[in-house]
């Protein structure tokens, strides 16, 4: 972004007066002095986030927060119903040293996370998507951070089943990133691990998608930008403790050695698998990234991913959907999530979600053969993915409901929206 003198900018200020009566109902108004957000009570960071984004769509592209109702909440909300796919924008903050510190966190670990997703498929591939992860974690955590990244053949070597099964139909080979960031002793014990959904690009393979659902899928690897950046902004805050990164990528493609339908996978833990929609990948993949989430001993387990359209019906695209067999992970979710200006909606998942999706041939199947997987989608993928998760493990399953936009709405730009990134990063500090 080039940079501007403050006073070239426009001063964007909050109020609680109601517009002048020329300007009927609307929430933003235009002085001399620049433009005010009119707070009319209720929920105030919708409001403001929705006033950012006209602001924006109006052609606005630099602006200075100014006045005394700023606080650190309601500027992250402006930033980001202000943000866009494609840069060329500014925001100068306001408030004290430590609360602007904590912005320009955010915003770069922000940054980071949009412009993995709004990338190309072409130019992200699986392994390049593991060496970005690790690299940018690497910048930050220094010496503190140690990878490597298995990838192609060496995946079945090391029983990595679902990841390669996805990924071998794509020329360019599946996977997976196993990162370790330790600023504790050599032996410490793993506190919280990490797993990301990293489809690169989903065709849905050969339970294809049709090319308008396809188009978007791009962000099909938004779970695993999203654990990425909520764990470089942990370290960046000061994390002390040790924490693992596990994230599953590959390309859903077709090709004369993709995954078929009828195919059974047998995973590292025993669980047959029969596939009955290759486009039901998801839950493919992170099984394998939970079973070595769990092979840490890791206390917490916090998985993302962009996993279901049912969990986009259920909560609609403002909110990401949770799902924990313990209650008080549910509630400690919510806290955070709240604390930082995200929002996040529990749905069910009771044991018998585990036989939800019954097989003839296998242990399990990995979706229901009808539209959508069936009635109860989102709890079903969910219930299929604790399968692979440690029973001594509080685990914690975030389906990103609101981690893209195909086009731009009244809170957010087209393309990613990051957010999920602060909630589990929260989480991650605890």
């Amino acid at each position: 972004m080039s940079e501007l003198k403050v006073t070239e900018l426009m001063k964007v200020q909050l109020t609680k007066e109601a517009p002048a009566a020329h300007w009927g109902k609307a929430d933003v108004t235009y002085t001399t002095d620049g433009a005010q957000i009119h707070l009319a009570g209720g929920d105030e960071l919708r409001q403001i986030q929705m006033a950012a984004r006209k602001l924006r769509s109006q052609g606005i592209s630099s602006v200075v927060l100014a006045g005394q109702l700023w606080d650190l909440n309601s500027q992250w909300v402006f930033a980001q119903g202000f943000a866009t796919a494609k840069p060329g924008y500014q925001i100068h903050w306001c408030g004290d040293e430590a609360v602007q510190a904590e912005l320009q966190r955010r915003l770069d670990v922000a940054t980071f996370a949009r412009q993995l997703i709004n990338d190309t498929p072409e130019n992200l591939s699986p392994v390049k998507l593991a060496q970005q992860a690790a690299k940018w974690l690497a910048e930050i955590g220094g010496n503190k951070v140690s990878y490597r990244i298995i990838e192609g053949e060496a995946l079945l070597e090391e029983l990595w089943i679902g990841i390669h099964a996805v990924g071998r139909g794509s020329e360019r080979p599946p996977a997976m990133l196993e990162l370790d960031f330790n600023p504790l002793a050599a032996d410490a014990p793993v506190s919280v691990a990490l797993v990301g959904k990293g489809i690169t690009f989903d065709s849905g393979g050969y339970s294809i998608k049709a090319s308008e659902g396809m188009l978007g899928m791009k962000c099909d690897m938004g779970g695993a930008a999203t654990v990425t950046a909520a764990l470089g902004l942990a370290i960046k805050s000061g994390l002390n403790k040790r924490v693992k990164l596990f994230l599953c990528c590959a390309e859903n493609l077709i090709s004369g050695r993709a995954y078929k339908l009828g195919d059974i996978l047998t995973y590292k833990n025993g669980v047959t698998v029969e596939v009955v929609n290759t486009d039901a990948e998801g839950r493919l993949v992170l099984a394998d990234g939970l079973q070595a989430a769990s092979a840490t001993g890791a206390p917490f387990i916090i998985d993302a991913a962009t996993l279901t359209g049912a969990a986009v019906m259920a909560v609609g695209s403002n909110y990401n959907a949770i799902f924990s067999p313990q209650t008080d992970v549910l509630q400690l979710a919510q806290q955070k999530a709240t604390s930082v200006a995200e929002r996040v909606w529990p749905l069910p998942l009771d044991p018998w979600h585990k036989e939800m999706c019954p097989s003839a041939y296998a242990d399990t199947a990995n979706s229901r053969a009808m539209k959508g997987g069936g009635a109860g989608g989102a709890s079903n993928a969910a219930g299929f993915l604790w399968r692979f998760v440690s029973p001594e493990a509080k685990w914690l399953h975030v389906d990103l409901a609101g981690a893209f936009e195909d086009s731009a709405s009244a809170m957010w730009g087209a393309g990613a929206t990051t957010h999920g990134v602060l909630t589990i990063s929260e989480l991650i500090k605890g």
